[in-house]
């Protein structure tokens, strides 16, 4: 839902109109037969016209997988080996793993680093810090914030002048302004001084490379500043390894195109089956009016859960998904008040009785909704020996409530308070009924109390869905002050305070979603967190999402959309991309 209806709104009055996504990310895709309605960002389509053609050469899979093996033995002999000599090699090795997205082959080794380096942390305080550069510490004080050891900023603190700043000796110290500036990212509430560094290393990074445009660093120092670690998908965003360790250098660099192949390859077989389920189903033939996209929604799990243990998830994930995406299609461009309150209400009751009362257009979207939901929950229970479907209804009952509230809205021509909007507009993303799936498919951890927690709004999905909600708002909405159909929080706002500038409302929504991740950032520290870690980093991986998935401001397709796209044309045999560079 969205403002405003080109029909239906006044010269001077916005209403909600249907162009919002209420799916999964806050961004919707429209029809092209649906264009006329509404003004669409520039978003993409990926369509199938022909059959995936999957390599069954099993003689050339065996030997890639044995090439594999290999490589990462190499690469695990020299992190215990290095790590056990100097521990900043170590952190280092350990940064270049995750940068290259293959960290999951090595958990027991990066546990064992990190462990042991809070633990040296702890026993020693921060003594023997004095002789570490900035870079070093920035880099410590990262890896582990990022595994969930809270770790107090004041590590930071020789870096400080008695004002508080950065001391000037180190506006010069490009890596450990980059290391810092890193490391800021993974602040939470309260961490003035880490908001300090954020803004001091960001304007003197800024003014280097107004400085230096030749220098052979630039890229690193500018991809750096755009693609921070913290809110970035390492497969699917450029990569650039400072490596002082030259000998591993070539096993890594084998190992990452080893596994980019082979991954490249499962995606490729899970896109296939994504794509047959959803012929096989027929919703898109019954509804004409609704989106026919398996592939960009199966793109969200496939972004979200990259180990390759995940394969049936991602693919299981991508069915309720897809329904998200449907029901949402019907309520913004098909149903009426009444006809959406009875589809809302037969979703209540969960009984295939109560498709008889609902128009003929909704029966196979109810079925394929009730069936899916029953499946799933079917396949938790054999897995994991708890049958979720409660909390699954639970679920998709607030998304419903919230699609129409908003459809409530467009109607009346009501338009909300920022506030109102908001508290509606992170359910009606879809994130906490996609995510509540998510929980019970990973299956850690699942007791009386994670489920009490599933079946409320936890925390760790609200801020989530508050980032990817304000994050396509934002960048959706660049001018809120044009004839545009497309509603935000930036409209409802600027309607609730007409003397705001749309620049000041703009920086007002920048700093809530800044204030936003350090929430997000607080609930991935595992002492504050009753959820399993596994599932903490599929929430983060869902809030980094939104820069990856769509391009807003330009005529070139989203990194996810290329991806896909070469698996489709190359057949899968994916190579490492050549933005993903090994620097030594």
């Amino acid at each position: 839902m969205a403002f405003c209806h080109p029909i239906f709104a006044s010269s001077n009055q916005p209403i909600f109109s249907p162009n919002k996504c209420s799916a999964i990310l806050g961004v919707k895709l429209i029809p092209e037969h649906a264009y006329w309605r509404c003004h669409s960002k520039n978003h993409f389509t990926i369509a199938l016209k022909q059959n995936i053609h999957i390599s069954k050469n099993g003689k050339g899979r065996d030997a890639l997988q044995i090439r594999h093996a290999k490589a990462s033995e190499e690469v695990k002999r020299e992190v215990v080996s290095k790590a056990r000599q100097n521990a900043n090699h170590g952190l280092s090795m350990v940064d270049s793993i995750q940068r290259l997205g293959i960290e999951h082959h090595f958990e027991e080794e990066i546990e064992a680093i990190l462990k042991r380096e809070q633990l040296m942390l702890r026993v020693h305080s921060h003594q023997g810090n004095d002789y570490q550069e900035l870079s070093e510490v920035a880099l410590q004080f990262r890896l582990l914030r990022q595994e969930g050891y809270y770790i107090h900023a004041d590590i930071f603190d020789k870096f400080w002048d008695s004002k508080g700043k950065l001391k000037q000796t180190l506006c010069d110290d490009i890596y450990g302004l980059i290391a810092l500036f890193e490391a800021s990212q993974l602040s939470i509430e309260g961490e003035d001084y880490l908001h300090e560094a954020e803004e001091s290393s960001r304007q003197y990074l800024n003014t280097w490379l107004s400085r230096y445009h030749d220098h052979p660093q630039v890229k690193f120092v500018a991809d750096s500043l755009r693609y921070p670690i913290r809110k970035s998908l390492s497969r699917f965003t450029p990569t650039i390894l400072q490596l002082e360790n030259k000998g591993w250098t070539s096993s890594l660099q084998e190992l990452s195109k080893i596994d980019t192949e082979m991954v490249s390859s499962l995606h490729l077989k899970e896109i296939s089956a994504v794509s047959k389920w959803w012929k096989d189903l027929g919703l898109a033939k019954d509804l004409k009016f609704a989106r026919d996209e398996p592939i960009k929604w199966y793109m969200w799990p496939m972004a979200c859960l990259p180990d390759p243990r995940f394969s049936e998830a991602r693919i299981e994930l991508t069915k309720p998904l897809s329904l998200v995406y449907i029901i949402d299609d019907i309520f913004d461009f098909c149903g009426s008040i009444d006809e959406l309150t009875l589809f809302t209400e037969a979703v209540k009751r969960w009984d295939m009785a109560a498709k008889e009362q609902l128009p003929d257009y909704m029966k196979g979207c109810f079925k394929a909704l009730y069936d899916i939901t029953n499946e799933f929950a079917f396949k938790i229970h054999i897995k994991h020996g708890w049958n979720p479907i409660s909390t699954l209804i639970k679920s998709w009952i607030r998304l419903l409530n919230a699609f129409l509230e908003e459809a409530k809205w467009f109607a009346s021509g009501h338009v909300p308070k920022a506030e109102e909007y908001l508290k509606n507009a992170i359910v009606s993303t879809g994130v906490h009924m996609i995510l509540v799936h998510s929980f019970f498919f990973m299956g850690e951890d699942i007791t009386e109390e994670t489920v009490t927690l599933m079946d409320e709004f936890p925390r760790v999905i609200s801020t989530t869905a508050t980032i990817l909600r304000l994050c396509d708002d934002l960048e959706g909405d660049q001018d809120v002050n044009r004839d545009g159909n497309d509603g935000s929080y930036l409209k409802c706002y600027m309607k609730e305070h007409p003397g705001v500038s749309i620049e000041q409302t703009r920086e007002h929504v920048t700093q809530l979603i800044s204030d936003t991740w350090k929430r997000l950032n607080q609930e991935c520290l595992t002492e504050t967190n009753p959820l399993p870690s596994s599932f903490t980093k599929l929430c983060l991986n869902a809030a980094r999402m939104v820069p990856l998935m769509y391009s807003y401001d330009t005529n070139s397709p989203s990194k996810l959309e290329e991806y896909v796209k070469s698996l489709l044309y190359s057949g899968g045999m994916q190579s490492i991309p050549e933005d993903q560079t090994i620097v030594s």
